[in-house]
């Protein structure tokens, strides 16, 4: 994926977002603005879904969308990696099953090391207290 698609994608995007401002006229504040909200968010998916499409393998996006079903927020983490990697014209080609088992790899290192997996289970056991020779009393 060279700088020159990426920015074509750019423009070409910018163009159609500031086409559908015009149609609607600008309306801003009132209870239209809730609408204008979702449909940004909406368009802002669909440049990410194209973006990844561009750079990822199939075999690879189909990995990505399982890990999405599992674990969203490790997905979204990933997905904007490889959006950066891709604007910033690190990717030469797309994006194998292996390179992204490799970048899952990182994303998990790197979270384990700021602490933000949230998926630790800490168990605390009573000490003392319960025993097993205690039903022996109960006879």
């Amino acid at each position: 994926m060279s700088d020159a698609d990426l920015e074509e994608i750019r423009k070409g995007r910018l163009a159609q977002l500031q086409q559908q401002q015009q149609q609607q006229g600008g309306a801003g504040g009132g209870p239209g603005a809730a609408g204008q909200d979702e449909q940004r968010k909406q368009q802002e998916a669909e440049a990410r879904a194209s973006i990844l499409s561009q750079i990822l393998h199939p075999e690879a996006a189909d990995r990505l969308g399982r890990i999405r079903i599992v674990k969203e927020s490790r997905a979204t983490d990933v997905e904007n990696r490889l959006i950066m990697l891709a604007r910033s014209g690190q990717l030469r080609a797309k994006v194998t099953e292996e390179q992204l088992k490799e970048l899952l790899g990182a994303v998990a290192e790197n979270n384990e090391r700021d602490g933000t997996t949230g998926g630790k289970i800490v168990v605390s056991r009573r000490k003392g207290g319960w025993d097993d020779d205690d039903d022996l009393l109960d006879l």
